[in-house]
């Protein structure tokens, strides 16, 4: 970000928490996620500061490349960026903070956050297309992980159509599956469930009034702490 188009230092603070939250959800590695936000910013920074001023959502853009980050290591089968990947100019890297210290985002945020999901929620479970597109930003992509465990599409789906359809599918033909609004990464995301049993997990992530990225958890072992009796 520049510095004129960062916003508040918690809007800042909570853009880098969020994209930590995006790569431990898909590695559960702290080293690992740091190292995926640190590239992330890298790539940010190796633009251009036209190409920057271009870009009219900057947190949206970083979490599409977090996850395309994320994608790549995935598709090719390591589980963690070497040290030297991760390399930024020592001006310019953004510090880690210690757990304690890393901030929350605040209130209005979550307050926006959760008003967007539940609406994705109610579309979800209604099965309406129409009502997902509405939700969506026009780029927005879905990202899902079977972790080899069953099949799952490797590669990311780009467009809010595409990605409502994408959706829509992933969802027909599964009857007797509740889908409950719950805290997902400490945000409200969604948990779909059949006789209990967690099927998948989806957390989102917001801009404004729109979801610019949804993430799906469907691999059996991640999602063996979200069953319920």
């Amino acid at each position: 970000m520049t510095e004129v188009s960062a916003g508040t230092l918690a809007e800042m603070l909570d853009e880098r928490q969020h994209l930590l939250e995006i790569a431990l959800w898909m590695f559960g590695s702290e080293s690992t996620a740091d190292r995926i936000v640190q590239e992330t910013y890298r790539r940010w920074y190796a633009l251009d500061d036209d190409e920057r001023a271009g870009i009219a959502v900057p947190r949206a853009w970083l979490t599409r490349v977090a996850g395309g980050i994320c994608l790549e290591l995935l598709a090719s089968g390591m589980t963690a960026l070497p040290e030297s990947a991760a390399a930024l100019p020592s001006r310019r890297r953004p510090a880690m903070l210690p757990a304690y210290q890393q901030a929350r985002p605040d209130r209005a945020m979550l307050v926006r956050h959760d008003h967007v999901a539940r609406r994705f929620a109610a579309a979800c479970d209604l099965g309406d297309t129409a009502a997902l597109q509405a939700v969506l930003a026009a780029d927005a992509i879905v990202v899902s992980d079977g972790g080899g465990k069953l099949r799952a599409p490797v590669r990311p789906t780009y467009g809010a159509d595409a990605v409502a359809r994408f959706i829509t599918s992933l969802l027909a033909g599964r009857p007797g599956t509740e889908v409950a609004v719950e805290s997902v990464n400490g945000r409200t995301g969604l948990v779909l469930r059949q006789a209990g049993r967690a099927v998948a997990v989806a957390g989102v992530s917001v801009a404004g009034a729109e979801i610019t990225a949804v993430w799906i958890v469907l691999n059996p072992d991640k999602l063996q702490r979200w069953h319920r009796p």
